[in-house]
């Protein structure tokens, strides 16, 4: 029977991989990854475990990914993974949120293929470690959106938001009206990681690879 590993390979320094994922992306038979433009993220988190291994990168189409996108990476995965042998999908931070991994994922348990998953060290958690931003303490409301919704403040005493590039300064207004501390951390883990407070430098810094954590203020 065939099995794939969907991989967590955690924000970007390899050595916050797990060291289950290192065992199993080094016997894989195939690895697999999102194709961006010849790059992967992930990939390059995990270069030094995969030697001469086939890897290959299946196309998502950025911001117009549907149902027959997946169904095609369901099939090429099947497909390229061989008989009694198993392969590995490779997420950054971690596989079961806010993954591409998880469509994919469902459409294979339809097929003849085992699936596990194996974590990863999620971005907002190695940003909150490197910012020294508690995520939650006891009795917190912890709120995790890849997309803004002030309506969902009141009901939240700490968030992590995963996209930032879109209307930054409207919601950083509307943090600061709610009455929220907040840092703006990019790269995480990575050399040129750098946290922002600053409001204004915080607005013109135009890096995806960013999230902004913030807790209700203590007045």
């Amino acid at each position: 029977m065939k099995k794939l590993y969907g991989i967590g390979t955690g924000p970007g320094a390899a050595d916050l991989l797990t060291l289950r994922a290192v065992n199993i992306i080094k016997d894989a038979k195939v690895i697999f990854a999102p194709n961006n433009k010849g790059k992967n993220m992930a990939l390059d988190t995990v270069e030094e475990y995969i030697g001469d291994k086939r890897v290959i990168l299946i196309d998502f189409p950025m911001g117009s990914v549907d149902t027959e996108d997946y169904i095609n990476a369901a099939n090429i995965i099947y497909k390229e993974i061989p008989e009694g042998e198993y392969g590995a999908f490779l997420t950054i931070g971690d596989s079961m949120i806010y993954s591409t991994f998880i469509y994919i994922m469902d459409l294979l348990k339809e097929k003849e293929i085992e699936i596990e998953v194996v974590p990863g060290i999620p971005s907002f958690v190695a940003a909150a470690a490197a910012s020294q931003v508690p995520l939650t303490v006891k009795g917190d409301k912890f709120l995790l959106i890849d997309e803004f919704d002030n309506s969902l403040l009141d009901k939240a005493d700490s968030f992590a938001l995963l996209k930032t590039l879109r209307e930054k300064e409207s919601i950083l207004d509307e943090l600061e009206k709610n009455d929220f501390d907040y840092k703006y951390i990019k790269r995480v883990s990575l050399e040129n990681e750098e946290i922002l407070e600053d409001k204004s430098k915080i607005i013109q810094d135009r890096d995806y690879i960013s999230l902004i954590l913030g807790r209700k203020g203590e007045n």
